[in-house]
């Protein structure tokens, strides 16, 4: 009898076995690392976006604000001040970049409603058409800023959570990526005004 030991083909069996599990997980920690780099590249253009938005209507103000302001100069020539501060901030938000530009763009409302104060004033001025159109524009761009900082700031959550929670935490520090920063409202706005009757 010849004696044929099956020792060889059972090792070959356990080499592949290894090799092909090796290869396995190879492929599936590659898969997850692509994975989780394209999920941190789309929660980081959702906010890039989210900015782009709020950017476009801070512009679409900026260039409001001059007819706005000549339709109140001719009713109001002695409030020169507040004109030259509008000039002044709005210049400055356009120069702006980044939180820098939304915090300007705060200041500018600020002025705005100022003018609005103003124009309780001059009953003329509130009744003239095109001050009431450029209110109203005015209203919506506001509007659309509100909704595009809400975008922003839930697109900053979505990120924030993804890199600081685990394993997308892991792969955030592979990829160098940290947390972003929320638009916030300061201390000063966040006090209530006291109504007296």
């Amino acid at each position: 009898f010849i004696n044929i030991s099956h020792k060889p083909l059972k090792f070959k069996r356990t080499k592949i076995f290894m090799i092909l599990l090796i290869t396995s997980i190879i492929i599936i920690f590659i898969l997850v690392v692509i994975y989780y780099f394209n999920k941190i590249i789309v929660l980081d253009n959702n906010i890039k976006n989210a900015y782009s938005q709020i950017d476009v209507q801070l512009k679409k103000r900026a260039d409001l604000v001059p007819n706005l302001i000549e339709t109140v100069k001719g009713y109001s020539k002695h409030e020169k001040n507040i004109f030259i501060q509008i000039a002044k901030i709005r210049e400055e938000m356009i120069n702006a970049k980044g939180i820098e530009k939304i915090k300007k763009g705060d200041q500018l409302q600020k002025l705005i409603r100022s003018i609005f104060a103003i124009a309780e004033n001059y009953p003329q001025l509130k009744a003239s058409e095109n001050f009431k159109l450029l209110q109203e524009q005015l209203q919506g761009i506001e509007d659309k800023i509100a909704a595009a900082r809400q975008f922003y700031n839930d697109s900053v959550l979505g990120y924030n959570n993804f890199v600081k929670t685990f394993p997308g935490n892991l792969f955030a520090k592979m990829f160098k990526k940290k947390p972003k920063e929320f638009i916030e409202i300061s201390n000063k706005e966040k006090i209530l005004p006291k109504v007296k009757f």
